[in-house]
């Protein structure tokens, strides 16, 4: 398969929805980050007024643009496919138990840094709000509210790789303060 971050939208979602199993659910949560910092980005360009500069909300606009990367989410989607691929092959070959174990991690590891990537953004998005510019506030709210859905849905994928007991209990502690934040926007 091609690299995600290079398909265009209507070809990664044909693959998605195709019977194979990458990409899936982690890379979806993934993509739908991503969308959700281009959003919040976006927000944040229109935050780039005269007006905005003499009060200070430029400047706080240009810091969360530079937090928004979609790349580091693209990439992510690349990394969950390749991490269940090997998953994968765990289960059909022989693997000697200390690889076993690195591949395992990593399958973890990789929807974990979503959840707690998407909480980051959010918290720093709605620390954003107050400065944003107000006829664009809505896309700065999307953005928090498609990151949320895309750190529920990364922690789905977490949940399918048998993850510690307290690791769900923390994650779950961040997605707590995820749905407060968007408690308080509806």
């Amino acid at each position: 398969m091609s690299s995600i971050k290079s398909l265009p939208l209507d070809q990664f979602l044909a693959t998605l929805a195709a019977k194979q199993p990458t990409p899936g659910g982690g890379a979806a949560a993934a993509v739908g980050a991503a969308i959700g910092n281009a959003a919040a980005s976006m927000a944040a360009a229109y935050t780039t007024r005269k007006k905005d500069a003499e009060s200070g909300a430029k400047e706080k606009a240009m810091v969360l643009q530079s937090a928004m990367d979609v790349t580091e989410f693209l990439q992510a989607a690349d990394d969950d496919a390749e991490a269940y691929a090997d998953l994968q092959r765990t289960w059909k070959e022989s693997v000697p138990e200390d690889e076993k174990a690195k591949i395992e991690a990593r399958a973890l590891a990789i929807p974990t840094n979503l959840v707690e990537t998407c909480h980051k953004n959010i918290l720093s998005i709605h620390g954003f709000l107050p400065h944003c510019n107000t006829n664009i506030t809505s896309d700065a709210k999307v953005g928090i509210h498609t990151l949320a859905g895309a750190a529920r849905a990364a922690y789905q994928t977490v949940l399918v790789n048998s993850p510690p007991e307290e690791e769900k209990m923390r994650l779950r502690a961040l997605l707590k303060e995820i749905r407060d934040v968007e408690d308080e926007l509806l």
